[in-house]
C-alpha cells in the first residue's frame, strides 16, 4: 500500500514489530542492557543482591534527593507512599481524574476515600484553582483531604509550587505520581538575563513528601516492570523498605526482645508485602538510567517535528508551560471535532485498522464502572470529559523512524478526512 504525501510517496513496508502496528510505546533495549542482565544471571544473586541498592543509589542521585526505594511497579509504590503518610479508613486522598486507575485505587487498598480535582483545559494536569476552590468548600465541610495526588500527565510537571503553598495552608501531604515524568524538570525560580534559573528535576521532592516513578516498557526507561519511591524523609524510606518485603525488620531496635538464647536475626514487625524489585530488573534500570537524558531528547526531538508535521490540522497539539521541560512520555492531540469530517471514536479505529497503534490517556477515573458505583457521574469533572471525548494518544518513542513519523501523520489526514 502506497500513500501520497506533498508528492512524496510513502510505501509501507514491514515494521520492526511483529504485530505490523506502530505501537505509541516502545522500549529501547541495547546490547548493553542485555550484557548487565546477563551480568547478573551469572551471579549468585537475581533478587536481593546488590543491583537494586546500586540502581537506588544512581536514581537518587540523578535525582537530587536522599532516598531512593526500588520496588515491584509504580502502583505499589503509590501504595506503599500512602501507607507511610498513614492514609486511613475515614480518611481523603485526592487525585487527577485523567490518570490510570492506579493513581487513586491506592487510597482504596487502605481503605481511604477518593476524590479528585479537575484538569487545567491546557496542560491537562490538576488545575490549581481547581484545587484552591475545592480546599476552601472541603475546609468549610471538615472534609478536607490527607493526602493529594498530582499526576504528571503524558511527562509534564505539575505546578508543583502552587500546589505545595496549598499544602502549608490547608495541611495536606502531597506524593507526585511522576509515572510518566522521569527526566522532566519544572521552573520554580527567577528568570536571570532571560534564562530560567533553579531548575529543579522531577523526584527531587522539593514541594512534596514522595514521589513515585514507573519504570514499565512504554515509559521513559525501563526494568521490565518496576517502580521506586523518592523521598527526603528517612522515616518514610526505612518504613517503605521494610513494607516491601513483608514488614520484616533486622534493626535490633525495633525487634521485639528475643526470648534468652535466640539467635534468630529477623522479624516481622508489622504486615507488609512481597512489593520487591529484583537484581535483574535493577541491572537493566541501571544500564537503561545512563541513558535517560538521551531518551528524553530523542523524544523531545519526536514531540518538535510532529508539532510541524501537525500544524495544517484541525486539532490542538500538547501545549508546555514556559519554564517546564516535559519528558514526552506521551504525545497527545487533541481532535477539534467540530471541524472534521469524522467523529473521534471513527479517526480513533481508522488509525488502528491501518497499523498505527494510537491509545487513549486516559478514561476519566470517575467515568470508569468501579468508581461509578461510589457515586461519581458523567459531569462531575467537565474539563476531563472533555478532553477524553477529543484526545488521541500517537506514537512516540526514540527508535520511531522518520517513514513510520510521517505515516502515523499521513494516516492521520486519511482519518479526520474520511479518505
Amino acid at each position: 500500500m502506497s500513500l501520497s504525501k506533498n508528492g512524496a510517496t510513502l510505501t509501507r513496508i514491514r515494521l520492526d514489530y511483529s504485530s505490523n502496528v506502530i505501537p505509541y510505546g516502545r522500549q529501547d533495549i541495547t546490547q548493553a542492557d542485555i550484557d548487565s542482565v546477563v551480568s547478573v544471571l551469572r551471579s549468585d544473586f537475581l533478587t536481593q543482591g546488590s543491583a537494586v541498592p546500586a540502581f537506588e543509589r544512581a536514581v537518587a542521585q540523578y535525582c537530587g534527593v536522599k532516598n531512593g526505594v526500588a520496588v515491584s511497579s509504580a502502583t505499589s509504590a503509590l501504595h506503599l507512599a500512602c501507607i507511610a503518610l498513614e492514609l486511613g479508613p475515614g480518611d481523603w486522598l485526592w487525585t487527577s481524574p485523567n490518570s490510570f486507575v492506579a493513581s487513586a485505587n491506592c487510597a482504596k487498598y487502605c481503605g481511604a476515600k477518593v476524590d479528585f480535582v479537575d484538569i487545567d483545559p491546557e496542560t491537562y494536569n490538576m488545575c490549581v484553582e481547581a484545587l484552591a476552590s475545592k480546599l476552601k468548600v472541603a475546609e468549610a465541610m471538615g472534609m478536607l483531604p490527607k493526602i493529594v495526588v498530582p499526576v504528571h500527565f503524558a511527562g509534564q510537571p505539575c505546578n508543583m509550587s502552587a500546589i505545595h503553598k496549598l499544602s502549608i495552608h490547608y495541611g495536606f501531604k502531597i506524593i507526585e505520581d511522576a509515572s510518566h515524568a522521569i527526566g522532566a524538570s519544572y521552573y520554580a525560580g527567577n528568570i536571570v538575563d532571560g534564562v530560567f534559573d533553579n531548575p529543579i528535576i522531577v523526584g527531587a521532592c522539593a514541594h512534596s513528601d514522595i514521589t513515585v516513578f514507573s519504570f514499565h516498557p512504554v515509559k521513559i526507561i525501563t526494568t521490565g516492570e518496576g517502580g521506586m519511591v523518592m523521598t527526603n524523609s528517612e522515616i518514610y524510606a526505612d518504613r517503605i523498605r521494610r513494607l516491601r518485603s513483608h514488614g520484616i525488620t533486622t534493626d535490633v531496635s525495633i525487634m521485639s526482645p528475643r526470648v534468652e538464647g535466640e539467635i534468630w536475626n529477623y522479624q516481622q514487625v508489622e504486615l507488609g508485602f512481597n512489593y520487591r524489585m529484583t537484581d535483574i530488573q535493577a541491572a537493566l534500570g541501571i544500564s537503561q538510567l545512563q541513558r535517560l537524558d538521551d531518551f528524553v531528547e530523542s523524544r523531545k526531538k519526536l514531540s518538535d517535528r510532529y508539532e510541524s508535521l501537525l500544524e495544517d490540522l484541525p486539532l490542538k497539539t500538547p501545549y508546555i508551560v514556559e519554564g517546564f521541560n516535559s519528558s514526552w512520555h506521551l504525545y497527545v492531540i487533541r481532535l477539534m471535532t467540530k471541524k472534521i469530517r469524522n467523529s473521534h471514536k471513527e479517526v480513533y479505529q481508522k488509525m488502528l485498522e491501518n497499523g498505527i497503534g494510537v491509545n487513549l490517556h486516559y478514561i476519566p477515573i470517575h467515568m470508569q464502572p468501579y468508581y461509578q458505583r461510589m457515586g461519581f457521574r458523567v459531569g462531575d469533572y467537565p474539563n476531563a470529559e472533555e478532553y477524553f471525548s477529543q484526545a488521541i494518544t500517537l506514537p512516540i518513542f526514540p527508535r520511531l523512524k522518520k517513514f513510520e513519523h510521517e505515516l502515523v501523520v499521513d494516516e492521520l489526514r486519511r482519518a479526520i478526512n474520511g479518505d
